[in-house]
């Protein structure tokens, strides 16, 4: 037998100590990298987006990827990326940790929807008020001290 699985994340991290330096001009070739790191571990990307101080993003893992290391490799490799090119002047690395979120296929176009519309949902809240909300709703114990 082979292995199935259909095991749907969004995964979301911020820059460190949530500066907002992930500038919109260079974004899209921010997210294009993080696609190829996906690629390369045999994940799908479903979709990808983010504000100046945070993004989201919404994959498959293929069955031999560990989140943990998936997550340490597109922090890795895209800061690499940003440095080389230097396309955020004040970027300084990433935050400690990431948070993760299994959804059911189902869930699927909404979250997709939700995560392209970054932007405009970041009009009304911040990163930590969204964190905050997605915890509560998966039921994740969290302490307020690891959000700042």
């Amino acid at each position: 037998m082979s292995t199935f699985t259909q095991i749907l994340y969004q995964i979301v991290f911020s820059t460190k100590h949530h500066e907002k330096t992930l500038t919109k001009e260079h974004r899209a070739e921010l997210f294009k990298c993080m696609w190829g790191i996906l690629k390369n571990k045999n994940c799908h990307l479903y979709q990808i987006n983010g504000v100046e101080d945070h993004l989201h993003i919404i994959t498959s893992l293929h069955p031999s990827v560990a989140l943990a290391s998936l997550v340490k490799d597109i922090k890795l490799g895209s800061t690499s990326f940003i440095k080389e090119k230097q396309l955020f002047h004040h970027f300084n690395g990433w935050q400690d940790g990431y948070a993760a979120f299994t959804y059911s296929i189902e869930a699927k176009n909404n979250l997709i929807e939700y995560v392209k519309n970054q932007e405009a949902h970041h009009h009304t809240k911040t990163f930590k008020e969204e964190l905050i909300e997605l915890l509560i709703e998966h039921g994740v114990e969290y302490d307020e001290k690891y959000l700042e």
